[in-house]
């Protein structure tokens, strides 16, 4: 099965990575290996996880993120990756955002 890491989800991701980056030097790339790691379990779990606001939310492992996705055919579209302790109302607007791109 395909995984595709949309373009809202690649900023996501940059931006998860300056933040930890800024923190520890080093920690901004242990965070994206472990998001990774996450996004490759989809090929084998996708579709279990719960739903919110109209996507699949897997939660990660290591860091307190979750990974937005949607299942198509043979194709998993990975929306967004975002943190977890962010306001929810902020989540779901950017939630809603992503699905109109």
């Amino acid at each position: 099965m395909e995984i595709r890491v949309l373009e809202s989800a690649k900023v996501d991701l940059v931006e998860g990575y300056r933040f930890y980056e800024k923190q520890n030097p080093g920690l901004g790339d242990y965070f994206l290996d472990s998001i990774q790691v996450d996004v490759k379990s989809l090929r084998i779990y996708a579709g279990i996880h719960a739903t919110a606001d109209g996507f699949f939310r897997m939660l990660a492992n290591r860091f307190p993120f979750g990974i937005y996705y949607l299942v198509a055919k043979n194709r998993i579209d990975i929306y967004a990756v975002l943190d977890c302790r962010r306001d929810p109302s902020w989540i779901a607007g950017r939630l809603k955002s992503s699905r109109k791109s």
